[in-house]
């Protein structure tokens, strides 16, 4: 690789070298310290935008618990609805056998009613 400082004296690149450091140290003397104006605008808008972020996080988390909350009422109320639809079929099936119950009783005894009016008949055809 060729030197690209062929031309140049040792001096002059000495230089640029002095005058690429003064440069240097020139924006960094420009850079907004403490207590100047342009830093404190700078650094309330970040502190502003911080701020901004931590409201949509606030607002973001609680509208995530709203929605949990939501759901398990919801839930709850689901539970619920299914409980008593178990106890209101439960208490249909427990009158259905009460009814099959009554029907069967009530059947024996037209049957017997029935038996005993056949003895009476059978015992009148006698006398």
């Amino acid at each position: 690789m060729k030197n690209a400082y062929k031309d140049d004296s040792f001096g002059s690149r000495l230089d640029s070298a002095a005058r690429a450091k003064q440069a240097a140290l020139e924006r960094v003397r420009a850079v907004a310290r403490p207590g100047d104006p342009e830093f404190e605008e700078r650094l309330a808008a970040r502190q502003a935008v911080v701020a901004a972020r931590e409201a949509r996080q606030a607002e973001r988390k609680a509208a995530r618990e709203a929605e949990a909350l939501k759901k398990a009422a919801e839930l709850e109320a689901k539970k619920i609805e299914e409980q008593e639809a178990r106890k209101a079929d439960a208490v249909r099936l427990e009158a259905e056998e009460q009814a099959k119950v009554l029907a069967a009783e009530a059947e024996k005894a037209q049957r017997k009613a029935m038996r005993d009016a056949k003895y009476a008949a059978r015992k009148a055809r006698q006398r």
